[in-house]
Order: C-alpha cells, then structure tokens, then sequence
C-alpha cells in the first residue's frame, strides 16, 4: 500500500466521507455482525478495524459496547482516529500497521487476539499480489479467536474488469465558502494491476479550482479468488453480499463484494 498518498489525503478523508449517510446505511449489517459474536461469546467483543482510516467504523462499534481498535499504514490517518475518538467521547485504540503484520504489532496489546475483524472501504485490494494478500489473509486469521468472524468490503471487480468500469460516482463537500469535489477513476494496466486515482478539485468563493491528484496500485480481487484464500487459510461459514446489506451478491451488477466468514 502506498501510504504516502494516504498521508496526504488524510487532511481531507472526512471530508471526502458523508460519515453520517455512510454509517447508516453500513452499520446495521456490521452491528449484526458484532452481536452474533456477542451472543456466542457472552460478552463486548474485541474488534480490530483494519485499514481504518478516520477511524469511523471503529468508533461506531466502542460506542455500542465493543473493545475497539484500529489499524492503518498511514500515521496521519491514526492520528486523525485519535482525534475523532476523543471527540466522539469513546474508547478506542489505533496503531500504525499495514497487511501482514497485525498479529506481530497487536500481539503485545490487551485486546489481542480478537472476536471480530473489519477490512472495509476496498482496501484489502492494496495487498498487490496472490502471495501478498495469502499472507494478509493468514495475518487476519492469526489475529483472531478460534470462532472469531471477519467482513470484508471490496469493490465488485468481476463487474469493474469485465465491464471495464473506470469512473466511480463523484463526491463534494461544502464548508462555508470552500468546496472540494472528489474524482475516482480507475487505469487498468497491462500487468492486469489496476491504477486507482482520486483527483481532489478545491476552491474558495469563485477561485480558480485547485487540483491534485493521488494514484496508488490496486489488484482486482475476484469472488472466486477470495473464496478459495480464505479456505486455504482457515476460515468457514463464507457468504458473499453485494453490499453491507442482506443483498445478494451477483457478479454481474453489485457494486461491491462483501465478504463474512468465520475461523475455524
């Protein structure tokens, strides 16, 4: 994962993120997630959010009860996490990690190992290669309880490379006299990696737009790749949905590929 765009990008990540809209939508599946691993367990779960961001998800869950922390390459987006959990008046820790070394980093933490993991947001697509992310997938399982569950939210890229979906719907965001609008668009290259790009356009009053632009490399995972990885590394009970949602998952049209599985 290329982190140094993620630095960069993380003074404007909330702003970037509808959170009250997202949250909505996306928590209730994940709260359900979060109580079936209370019902078995009989008590708050552990969870670690992975690749966290802003920390959001993570703060949603401590705010339900949960034993929650958090986990991103990026320091920026950690600190950023701090800060929005003491503003959020919860309890949540967040430490500087990437795929391949939760276990080693958490290992020494209270929390560790956990009930419940979260890899939202298309980031698990940044493990750049089938060995790259066979050892993410290890590195989640070690980071679990035996039983513990795990979602995961990729995009759909059965459809993106079979359609060859290259735009994703803009996002804007508004304060007083500024305004950003974000643009994500994908370059697919001939090593059959894909380019994710995000263009920030930013201006204030009637300026003159100022841009930027951040690229990283993503590897298309497929429905059918994902399923026989986390077999191989030990988990079962896979579903597969097309959103955080009870949609079925249809290869053709979902928007994305959500990922729920249990280790066994």
């Amino acid at each position: 994962m290329n982190k140094e765009i993620y630095d960069d990008f993380s003074r404007d990540y909330d702003r970037f993120v509808n959170w009250p809209a997202r949250l909505a939508v996306e928590m209730p599946f994940i709260e359900k997630q979060f109580r079936l691993a209370e019902e078995q367990l009989q008590r708050k779960p552990k969870v670690l959010d992975t690749a966290c961001g802003s920390g959001m998800h993570a703060i949603a869950l401590a705010g339900l009860g949960a034993i929650a922390c958090g986990s991103d390459i990026s320091l920026k987006m950690v600190e950023i996490a701090r800060e929005n959990a003491h503003s959020a008046k919860v309890r949540a820790k967040f430490l500087v990690s990437a795929f391949g070394n939760l276990a080693r980093d958490f290992q020494a933490e209270p929390e560790f190992p956990f009930d419940l993991i979260l890899c939202l947001g298309n980031s698990l697509p940044h493990a750049l290669s089938e060995q790259a992310l066979r050892e993410a997938l290890q590195d989640f399982a070690d980071c679990l309880q035996p039983g513990g569950r795990i979602i995961i939210q990729n995009r759909n890229f059965d459809a993106v490379i079979e359609n060859r979906n290259r735009w994703m719907e803009p996002q804007n965001h508004i304060e007083g006299t500024q305004e950003w609008v974000f643009l994500r668009f994908y370059d697919f290259d001939s090593d059959s990696l894909i380019t994710f790009n995000i263009l920030r356009l930013q201006r204030s009053g009637t300026e003159a737009w100022q841009q930027r632009i951040s690229s990283t490399r993503l590897f298309p995972l497929k429905q059918a790749l994902m399923a026989d990885l986390l077999r191989e590394n030990g988990f079962s009970d896979i579903c597969f949905f097309g959103a955080l949602s009870d949609e079925p998952f249809n290869a053709a049209v979902s928007g994305n590929l959500v990922i729920t599985a249990r280790k066994r």
